[in-house]
């Protein structure tokens, strides 16, 4: 990487427009700054996460994530230039199955929540299902590796299987969604032990 931020405050876009790692400017609306925000949204919403102090394999995967991520903001700021490898999706795909042979089998939906750090990775999970849906937009108009797309995918529901395992290592389980109800019984919904 040759260029470096030396100066944050450039007032080049005080127009309206940003430049794209490729040299070219855009406007701070256009499809691909909405797709490299929400990237960089996600990028910071697992930095949070983090921020919890996870237990170390958990943080483990976290942290490479965040370079995965770093490495897709790269890709998305030059257009049709390839980072994300598919080798970072294999081991996505890995971590989802490791953690997910660790939990008991979902049978009920699950409402976002639990424990706090767990309540963060929901909130991680739904700003990664935006940041997909504005990858997938801009692939509509502009190249967009397929890698891109699946690895968003299988990211959100990396996430979804994170949020479990922190309550389930907790002790605390999932906390069932209820499609009846009464109004004010006081419920908040069943516990899904870890």
């Amino acid at each position: 990487m040759g260029n470096r931020l030396t100066a944050i405050a450039t007032r080049t876009g005080d127009d309206g427009s940003t430049g794209l790692g490729d040299g070219t400017r855009t406007g701070k609306d256009a499809a691909r700054v909405a797709a490299l925000g929400d990237v960089d949204e996600l990028n910071s919403a697992i930095g949070v996460l983090l921020a919890e102090g996870l237990e170390a394999d958990l943080a483990g995967e976290l942290l490479a994530v965040q370079h995965d991520l770093f490495d897709l903001g790269g890709e998305l700021s030059i257009p049709g230039h390839t980072l994300l490898k598919t080798e970072q999706l294999a081991r996505l795909d890995r971590a989802l199955a490791q953690r997910n042979a660790e939990l008991a089998p979902l049978r009920e939906f699950i409402l976002p929540g639990g424990t706090r750090p767990a309540a963060l990775a929901h909130v991680a999970r739904a700003v990664c299902r935006r940041a997909e849906r504005s990858v997938v937009a801009l692939g509509r108009d502009e190249a967009v590796s397929a890698t891109a797309r699946q690895y968003l995918n299988r990211l959100s529901d990396l996430l979804f299987v994170l949020a479990r395992t922190i309550n389930a290592r907790a002790g605390t389980g999932d906390v069932l969604w209820r499609s009846t109800r009464v109004a004010g019984d006081g419920d908040t919904g069943g516990v899904l032990p870890g």
